[in-house]
C-alpha cells in the first residue's frame, strides 16, 4: 500500500520564491537580454536611446572654454618667460645662498643630502634637447670669482695647433733618440737598436682614407663608423692618424662616438691624452664660441668617466690647475662628477690634489661636489682639507659664495673626523672669514647639539676600546 502522506511540521514558507516574486512584482526591475542578431530598422534599442545623448547647457560650455584657454594662455607665458630668462643668462637671477636661513637648518640630514644632490642639477638648463647650460651668474658673484682668476698672459690655443705641437714634439723626440742610437751603437740606416723599422711618412693611401674619414665625421649624425677608424686605438702613431681626420672639425655626434671607442679601448695614460688633448679643449672652446655646451658633448664627457684616473689626469686637475676655469665650465664639469658614480680611492686622491692647488672658483665647486658624494676618506684627506681651508685665514679680498659653501658642505659631510685642534683652527677661520648666513650654520654644524653626540660618541668608543684592551692585559 502507498505510503500515507502526512503533514509537515513547523512554520510554512514566509514568502513565494524569488523568480515567481520578481515575474509577479510590478516594481521589480526587469532586465532586457540582448540576442544577438541584426537589429531592426528603424528600431531603438533602450529608452536612453529614446532620450537622446545629454548635452551641457550652452552658457557652461562657454565659461569651461573659456576658462580652459585662460589656462593654456597662462602656462603658455610662463614656459616664454622661463626660456628667454634661460637664453639670455639673467644677471638678476637670486644668489646660491638666497634660500639658506634658519628655518633650513632644522630639516634633517636625510633633506640636506636631497637637497645637495639637486642643488648641481638645478643649476644646469637643457635648452631644445642639444645645449646644456648654466644659469647665469649675478655681477657680484662674478666679480668676487674673477679676483680669484689666474687670467695673466692666457691665450687659448686652437685644437689642430696642439695637436701638431704634440705630434713635432715627439718627432723631435724619436729623431734625437734615433740619432744618438746610430752614433753609439753604428746600426745601419732606417734601423734602430730592435731592428725595427724606424718611423716614416705615411702612405698616401693611409693619409687618403683618413681624411675621408675626417670629412665623413665632420657631419655624422648617427650610423656606424667606419673599422679603419675603429682600429687606431691599436696603432702605435694614433695621434698620427687621429690627427688625419681633423678632429677639430668632428661633429659632437662624432664626438661622442669616438670618446665610446676610445674610453673602451685604449689603456688610462693613452685615454688620459686623449681626453687631455682633445676632449677638454673641444668642450671648453664649445662653450667658450657659443656660451653653453653641446649636449652630445655633455654625454662624451660622461663617457669619458669610464676611465677615472684619466679622466681626472686628463680632464678635472689640469681644468682645476688652469686657474681660468669659469665658473660655468665649473657648474657644467662638475655636474658631470655629481651623475656618475667614481670609485671612492679616485675621489680621495682628487680632493687630496685639489687641496694642495692654488685656490680658484672652480676649485670650490668640484671640492663641494666630491664632498658630496659621502665617501669615506682617509684622515690624510681630511688634515689636507683644513689645510686648505685654514690658508685663508689672513685673506684680505671677500671670498666668494662658493668657497663658504664647499666649507659648509666639508662640516656637514665630516664633522664626526675632524680633530678637535682642527676644530679649533675653523672656529678661527669662521671669525676671519665669516658669511652672514652661511658662518652660523657651519657654526652651528661644527659645535651645536649634534657635534656634541658624535663627540660623545666617539669618546664611548674610546673608553669602550681601553677597557677591552685592559682586559686583554689582564689575561695575559
Amino acid at each position: 500500500m502507498p505510503k500515507e502522506t502526512r503533514e509537515k511540521k513547523g512554520p510554512g514558507l514566509r514568502h513565494a520564491p524569488l523568480a515567481k516574486h520578481m515575474t509577479t512584482d510590478p516594481h521589480a526591475v526587469r532586465q532586457k537580454h540582448k540576442t544577438a542578431g541584426k537589429r531592426p530598422k528603424g528600431g531603438k534599442r533602450d529608452d536612453d536611446e529614446e532620450n537622446g545623448p545629454e548635452y551641457l547647457a550652452p552658457e557652461l560650455s562657454k565659461r569651461i572654454l573659456a576658462q580652459a584657454r585662460e589656462q593654456r594662455e597662462e602656462v603658455e607665458r610662463e614656459e616664454k618667460e622661463h626660456v628667454s630668462s634661460s637664453v639670455g643668462g639673467s644677471k638678476q637671477r637670486t644668489p646660491f645662498y638666497e634660500g639658506l636661513d634658519s628655518d633650513a637648518s632644522e630639516g634633517g640630514d636625510d633633506d640636506e643630502a636631497a637637497s645637495d644632490e639637486d642643488e648641481i642639477e638645478e643649476e644646469l638648463v637643457v635648452e631644445d634637447g642639444d645645449y646644456v647650460d648654466a644659469q647665469g651668474m649675478t655681477e657680484e658673484e662674478e666679480r668676487l670669482v674673477g679676483a680669484f682668476m689666474n687670467t695673466a698672459g692666457f691665450q687659448r690655443r686652437n685644437l689642430a695647433d696642439m695637436i701638431m705641437e704634440k705630434i713635432k714634439e715627439k718627432e723631435d723626440a724619436e729623431t734625437t733618440q734615433q740619432q744618438q742610437q746610430r752614433s753609439a751603437s753604428q746600426a745601419p740606416a732606417g734601423k734602430d737598436e730592435d731592428g725595427d723599422a724606424a718611423p716614416a711618412e705615411l702612405p698616401p693611401k693611409v693619409v687618403e682614407v683618413y681624411t675621408a674619414i675626417g670629412k665623413m665625421l665632420s657631419h655624422y649624425t648617427a650610423g656606424k663608423l667606419p673599422k679603419a677608424f675603429k682600429i687606431i686605438p691599436s696603432l702605435s702613431n694614433w695621434e698620427q692618424i687621429l690627427y688625419l681626420t681633423n678632429p677639430d672639425s668632428w661633429s659632437p655626434h662624432a664626438v661622442y662616438a669616438a670618446t665610446r671607442i676610445f674610453a673602451s679601448n685604449l689603456n688610462p695614460h693613452m685615454a688620459q691624452r686623449f681626453y687631455n688633448v682633445f676632449l677638454l679643449e673641444r668642450c671648453r672652446s664649445d662653450m667658450a664660441d657659443n656660451k653653453r655646451l653641446n649636449y652630445h658633448l655633455y654625454e662624451a664627457l660622461k663617457k669619458s668617466v669610464y676611465k677615472p684616473a684619466a679622466f681626472f689626469k686628463g680632464i678635472l686637475l689640469p681644468l682645476a690647475a688652469s686657474g681660468n676655469c669659469t665658473l660655468r665650465e665649473a657648474t657644467i664639469f662638475g655636474s658631470v662628477l655629481s651623475k656618475v658614480s667614481i670609485p671612492a680611492n679616485h675621489a680621495a686622491v682628487a680632493l687630496l690634489k685639489l687641496a694642495e692647488m692654488p685656490y680658484s672658483g672652480a676649485t670650490s665647486m668640484f671640492v663641494r661636489v666630491l664632498l658630496n658624494k659621502k665617501y669615506a676618506l682617509p684622515h690624510r684627506v681630511i688634515a689636507a682639507l683644513v689645510d686648505h681651508f685654514s690658508r685663508f685665514v689672513g685673506e684680505t679680498r671677500e671670498l666668494p659664495v662658493l668657497w663658504h659653501q664647499s666649507l659648509l658642505a666639508f662640516v656637514q659631510r665630516y664633522r664626526g673626523d675632524i680633530t678637535a685642534r682642527d676644530k679649533e683652527r675653523i672656529k678661527e677661520l669662521l671669525r676671519a672669514q665669516p658669511h652672514r648666513l652661511i658662518t652660523d650654520e657651519v657654526r652651528r654644524e661644527l659645535f651645536g647639539a649634534a657635534a656634541r653626540a658624535d663627540l660623545a660618541l666617539a669618546a664611548f668608543k674610546q673608553r669602550g676600546r681601553a677597557t677591552t684592551d685592559d682586559g686583554d692585559a689582564m689575561e695575559l
